[in-house]
C-alpha cells in the first residue's frame, strides 16, 4: 500500500500488543510522506485507545473537515490509519456506515487491533459486499517473530530450508533438504532453546541477543498490557498465576472446573478471562477433533500460549511461580507454527478459532496435531499428522500411536532425524522451518 496507488481498500492488522503493529503504521506513513504523488494532508493517523463509538464518528467528521483545503481543486481520497481500533466496542458498524454512506467509502483504510471481540461482526460489516480494491489479504495477522525470523535476526549463518506445502512434508524433496542440514542439527537445537527462552517479541529478541536475557522492564510491560486487556480489576498477581496454570497444563486438555477451583474464580469468571486471553491473541485453542477433522462439541481443548515468553512471565514476575518446561514449550510452539501456516492458506482461520486440533486413539492415547483440512488447487486436502516428543532417542516407541491411527506422520523430536519408513522423525526446529 505504501508503494501502490491510493485505492478504496481496507486492511485490518491484528495481533497482540507489543508486537510492532504501531511501528508498521509509522513506517508506512513515513514511506507515503516521501512520495511526490501524495499530499501529506491526505494521511490521517488516529490512535483509538480510549475512544467510544461517538468519538470515532466525530473523528471521521473532524479529520476530513480539518483537511478540506486539499479538496479545493478536486476531491482527494484520504489514507486513514486507525491504531488500536479494536478497543472500541461497535467500531466495525461505524466504519461500515461511513463507507456505505459517505465519501469515506472511497478512501484507503488501514486499522490495527489487539483485541478480537466475538460479538464484533468484522467480516459481515467490512469484508462482505463492496470491500474495496484491497490486493492480497484484508485480514492480516501481525504476530511475534517466527523461528525463521529469529534465525535471520540472530543466527544468519544457519541455513534455512525452504518452506514447504503443508501436505508435502513427507516427500523425497524434504528428505534431500533435511539431509543437507544433518551435521548442523545441534546448532539448530541450541537456537531453538534460545528461541523458547526469549520468544518472538522484537524487543525481547533484541534484549536476549545483546544481553543474554529479556529485561524485567519488558516483562512487566507485557504483563501490564495483558492485565489491562484481560483482568484489569483483579490484583496484579492474577495474570502471572493464570499464565502459570496455562503453561503447566498446556499439554493436556484444559478443565475449566478444575482450573477455576485452583485459582479461586467462579467458572463464569474464568471462562470470561479465557475468552479475553484468546481475543487478545495471547492463547490459542487446540480442539479435540473427530476422525472427520471436526471439533467434538463439549469436549475439552488444549490451550497454548502463543509466544514462549508468556510462559516465562509468571516466574519472572512473582516469587514461587514455576518455570516452564521445554517439552511443553516445544509442543505449544509447534501448535502456533502449524496454526499460522493454516491461516496463511485460508484467511481468517486464526481469528475464527479454526486451525489446529488433537485426536484420541481407541486406546485413549493422544496425537498432538491431527490432520486438518485446508484448501489447495486440487481441492481440500489434509495436513500431515504430527506428534511432539522432545527426545534425543527412543522415538520409535512414541510413533506407534501415529502408525496405528494414520499409518504415517511426523514425530517432532529434539535432535533425531530419521526419514525411513512411514513415520518420520524430524528435529523440531527443522520441522517448524518447513511449516512457516
Amino acid at each position: 500500500m505504501a508503494t501502490g496507488p491510493v485505492t478504496d481498500g481496507l486492511i485490518l492488522l491484528v495481533g497482540p500488543r507489543r508486537v510492532g503493529k504501531s511501528v508498521l503504521l509509522f513506517d508506512c506513513i513515513g514511506a507515503l510522506c516521501s512520495r511526490t504523488d501524495i499530499d501529506s494532508r491526505q494521511i490521517i493517523h488516529l490512535p483509538c485507545d480510549g475512544f467510544t463509538t461517538r468519538d470515532l464518528r466525530r473523528a471521521l467528521t473532524l479529520a476530513r473537515d480539518l483537511t478540506r483545503s486539499i479538496d479545493q481543486d478536486s476531491p482527494k481520497p484520504r489514507i486513514w490509519f486507525f491504531d488500536e481500533i479494536g478497543t472500541i466496542r461497535g467500531w466495525s458498524a461505524v466504519i461500515k456506515a461511513a463507507r456505505d454512506q459517505t465519501v469515506f467509502g472511497g478512501d484507503t483504510v488501514v486499522a490495527t487491533g489487539s483485541r478480537w471481540v466475538p460479538g464484533e461482526d468484522v467480516e459481515g460489516n467490512l469484508f462482505a459486499g463492496r470491500a474495496g480494491q484491497t490486493s492480497g489479504r484484508r485480514l492480516r495477522p501481525v504476530a511475534p517473530m517466527t523461528f525463521r525470523d529469529y534465525l535471520t535476526a540472530t543466527r544468519p549463518e544457519l541455513a534455512q530450508p525452504e518452506k514447504l506445502d503443508l501436505m508435502a512434508i513427507q516427500t523425497q524433496n524434504t528428505v534431500l533438504r533435511l539431509e543437507a542440514l544433518r551435521y548442523d542439527i545441534d546448532f539448530y537445537d541450541l537456537a531453538w532453546q534460545d528461541f523458547l527462552t526469549c520468544g518472538g517479541f522484537p524487543r525481547a529478541v533484541a534484549e536476549h541477543h545483546i544481553a543474554g536475557a529479556v529485561s524485567i522492564s519488558f516483562i512487566r510491560d507485557l504483563g501490564a498490557s495483558l492485565r489491562g486487556d484481560v483482568d484489569p480489576d483483579s490484583p496484579p498477581e492474577s495474570i502471572p498465576l493464570l499464565l502459570e496454570l496455562l503453561a503447566t497444563r498446556s499439554t493436556s486438555p484444559f478443565s475449566i472446573r478444575n482450573a477455576s477451583a485452583q485459582l479461586g474464580y467462579s467458572r463464569a469468571e474464568l471462562t470470561s478471562r479465557m475468552a479475553r486471553l484468546i481475543g487478545s491473541f495471547a492463547t490459542l485453542r487446540c480442539f479435540h477433533m473427530n476422525d472427520n477433522g471436526r471439533e467434538i462439541q463439549g469436549s475439552q481443548s488444549k490451550i497454548y500460549l502463543t509466544d514462549p515468553l508468556l510462559a516465562w512471565l509468571p516466574s519472572r514476575m512473582r516469587a514461587g511461580c514455576a518455570m516452564p518446561d521445554f517439552t511443553a514449550l516445544t509442543e505449544m510452539a509447534i501448535g502456533v507454527s502449524l496454526a499460522r501456516a493454516i491461516d496463511s492458506r485460508e484467511e481468517g482461520r486464526w481469528v475464527s478459532g479454526d486451525t489446529i486440533g488433537y485426536v484420541k486413539t481407541l486406546s485413549g492415547q493422544e496425537i498432538d496435531f491431527s490432520p486438518i483440512l485446508v484448501p489447495t488447487p486440487a481441492g481440500s486436502l489434509r495436513t500431515v499428522p504430527i506428534e511432539s516428543k522432545w527426545v534425543d532417542d527412543g522415538w520409535r516407541s512414541e510413533s506407534r500411536a501415529l502408525t496405528g491411527k494414520y499409518g504415517s506422520g511426523v514425530v517432532a523430536t529434539k535432535s533425531v532425524l530419521d526419514c525411513v519408513g512411514d513415520v518420520w522423525a524430524i528435529p523440531t526446529p527443522l520441522l517448524v522451518l518447513l511449516l512457516e
